[in-house]
């Protein structure tokens, strides 16, 4: 069963998932669309321009980005705006190092001012059995090409969220975006850039999580190495005690296995500081023609407890099988 309910502006739609005693539900503000799995708000997409902390320049205002993600349980795992890298938003694709008709643009770094992605439009909404959808749409603005800002790519990103189990639930992160421009845009090849960044809970350091890849790199090792999914998981208040996030890249992902930028244990002196970044171009630059569009998927499955390795390659191999409309 489903239904629709309208108040003062707001859209909220439910629905029971069969097989198990779960529901997923779909509200959208004027502000944000949230996703909830029995009435627990478990990843919120941010429509409108999140107000930086007092005192700090009003240019790391950012809109178009996932926070908070939170397991079934409520533990919430992203973060923004650290006061170490207030340009850090939860999870988000973060196009750094670009060139536009030999001009460098950086869509991430915010307080360069030399470019920009804004949330645009809600293009769609889904609500089924098992999952809720939306396809939100972004605009990425060149700040550097004259009096105005210029339109240089417009991504249509599909957050689609499935519950798996009650301690478990997917969320399929698909960027499709197209060059809007008569010229070449050039993704160089960079440390940081595109793919799909993770900032972690502020709680999270070298003493109390972990990093682990589908390669058995660790932490110490997984900066610049390749890999097919890459596993973040640490101590919370769920009643297991842990949980974390595996994120997926798909086989047909730029350079896969993509590269990895994962800050080592001593960034930001050695405290919160778990941060990683799928960087598809750090080793190869990416030319994206005019006109053309382009796709990157990943898939993170969010869970309280522990996850093995072995489940872990299980949820690979039946993402790398997935084929996408």
């Amino acid at each position: 069963m489903r239904f629709k309910v309208i108040i003062i502006g707001i859209i909220f739609w439910t629905i029971s998932i069969a097989g198990y005693s779960q529901s997923i539900q779909l509200l959208e503000t004027d502000s944000s669309v949230n996703f909830l799995v029995n009435d627990i708000q478990v990843l919120v997409y941010q429509k409108s321009k999140t107000a930086v902390p007092f005192g700090v320049d009003p240019t790391f205002s950012k809109s178009g980005f996932i926070h908070p993600l939170a397991t079934a349980s409520g533990q919430v795992l992203t973060r923004i705006q650290p006061e170490d890298h207030y340009h850090h938003y939860g999870i988000w694709g973060p196009w750094t190092k670009t060139k536009i008709q030999e001009r460098e643009v950086d869509f991430w770094n915010l307080g360069d001012g030399k470019g920009r992605v804004y949330f645009d439009q809600v293009v769609r909404k889904s609500l089924d059995e098992k999952s809720a959808e939306i396809t939100v749409r972004q605009n990425h603005f060149d700040l550097t090409a004259g009096e105005s800002p210029s339109l240089a790519i417009v991504e249509n990103l599909r957050i689609r969220v499935e519950v798996l189990d009650e301690d478990r639930y997917q969320v399929d992160y698909i960027s499709e975006f197209t060059n809007q421009l008569d010229s070449s845009i050039l993704f160089e090849s960079y440390r940081y850039g595109g793919g799909i960044a993770f900032r972690a809970r502020k709680e999270w350091g070298p003493e109390n999580s972990r990093i682990l890849t589908s390669e058995g790199n660790d932490r110490g090792n997984s900066d610049g190495a390749k890999a097919r999914w890459v596993l973040i998981d640490g101590v919370t208040g769920s009643s297991q005690g842990s949980s974390g996030l595996l994120i997926l890249s798909h086989p047909e992902n730029f350079d896969h296995p993509e590269p990895l930028r994962v800050w080592p244990e001593d960034s930001n002196k050695g405290i919160e500081n778990v941060f990683l970044n799928f960087t598809p171009t750090r080793f190869k630059s990416w030319e994206i023609l005019a006109g053309k569009t382009y796709r990157l998927q990943y898939r993170l499955i969010v869970f309280d407890g522990d996850m093995k390795v072995i489940e872990a390659e299980e949820y690979w191999k039946a993402f790398s099988l997935q084929k996408y409309r």
